[in-house]
């Protein structure tokens, strides 16, 4: 009886570093993914709350609206860097 690992094509290093990195750290691309999406949406809401501020619209409401705006950019890049650092020492 032949055994069926020996059928298949031997794995090539970079196919087995990259499924290595992924079974450590799984979902890491779509992590990625999701802190670039928060922050671009945080930095549209931030421009779309700054405009308002400056235009002297509703600026009671427009305030806390614009702060938690930047708070989501920065956490988002906050993230973001931590998961590059992880990256790095990998």
């Amino acid at each position: 009886m032949t055994n069926p690992q020996s059928q298949r094509p031997p794995m090539s290093p970079e196919k087995y570093a990259r499924l290595k990195a992924e079974a450590k750290a799984p979902y890491r691309g779509l992590r990625k993914f999701i802190y670039l999406g928060f922050g671009a949406s945080g930095l549209i809401g931030a421009f779309i709350f700054l405009t308002q501020l400056l235009a002297g619209r509703d600026v009671s409401a427009a305030l806390p609206n614009f702060a938690l705006q930047i708070s989501v950019v920065a956490l988002m890049v906050s993230l973001y860097r931590w998961e590059q650092r992880k990256d790095h020492k990998s």
